[in-house]
């Protein structure tokens, strides 16, 4: 007699009668199955009342092995791919100008999201039915702006590094034009955006330092005390704490920030 069990390969999936052999399995437990077209992971669903095989000749699925941590892995990659391309193909048979990013897939929750990105507001809802229909699992889209575009697909940043968003930072902070001001970069859109198209986030990092340091600083063409007598100041260096000053001699001297206090 066999050990039946019945197990769903999709939370909506039909109810699968399988012979799990010599194993003991209990329900919601996960199964590698021999599916007679290669190998596939299915949720337990019932262990009891299931009915033998009315004939010998029936051909039950075999479970191979109960489910390791590996097999699952690998089940969701699977989803999470089969999910992306067909919302891709029926996003473009519904005329939906959209693109989908990425697709994360909870095995807990069964429940698929998928991450996409739209100029404007999208009406997806009938997307999401077709979609939970073909893949026979709930369904949630969520649209994203640019800066979670980037951190989702990832990439490498104007630094040569992987991107902050995507390595390390947990939330976006506020981020402004006045940020690279106060640091004396050149405001070129292509050297202070990243590739979201938005301001660098590196630029809130060290912004405080830069507005204390800057108060600091005398002004350009302000006059000065220096070790060598009076001195007017011609360009500050933030990063090097330095001021350049012209002396009443015209020599041109770069000094640091605490020579120029002793000075005073």
């Amino acid at each position: 007699m066999a050990n039946m069990i019945g197990v769903r390969f999709r939370s909506r999936g039909k109810l699968v009668r399988c012979d799990a052999g010599e194993l003991s399995l209990q329900v919601n437990d996960y199964a590698v199955v021999d599916t007679g077209h290669g190998l596939d992971v299915a949720k337990v669903i019932t262990i009891e009342d299931l009915p033998q095989p009315s004939e010998e000749s029936e051909q039950l699925m075999m479970v191979a092995r109960q489910a390791q941590a590996e097999d699952l892995e690998e089940a969701r990659r699977n989803m999470e791919k089969e999910a992306l391309t067909k919302c891709n193909e029926m996003a473009a048979k519904l005329g939906l100008s959209m693109k989908p990013l990425v697709v994360r897939y909870d095995l807990g929750s069964e429940q698929l999201t998928i991450f996409f990105s739209a100029q404007e507001r999208v009406d997806f809802r009938g997307l999401v039915r077709k979609l939970s229909h073909v893949l026979e699992t709930r369904v949630e889209l969520r649209q994203v702006g640019t800066r979670d575009e980037a951190k989702l697909l990832g990439s490498i940043g104007k630094c040569g590094y992987p991107l902050c968003c995507q390595n390390f930072l947990t939330s976006f902070a506020s981020v402004s034009i006045k940020m690279a001001k106060e640091q004396n970069l050149a405001l070129n859109p292509m050297k202070i955006s990243g590739i979201c198209g938005r301001l660098l986030c590196c630029l809130a990092y060290e912004n405080k330092e830069y507005a204390a340091t800057r108060k600091k600083m005398p002004q350009p063409n302000q006059e000065i005390p220096t070790p060598w007598g009076k001195a007017t100041v011609i360009s500050t260096n933030l990063l090097k704490e330095t001021v350049t000053v012209k002396l009443e001699d015209e020599e041109i001297r770069e000094l640091p920030l605490d020579q120029l206090i002793q000075g005073g």
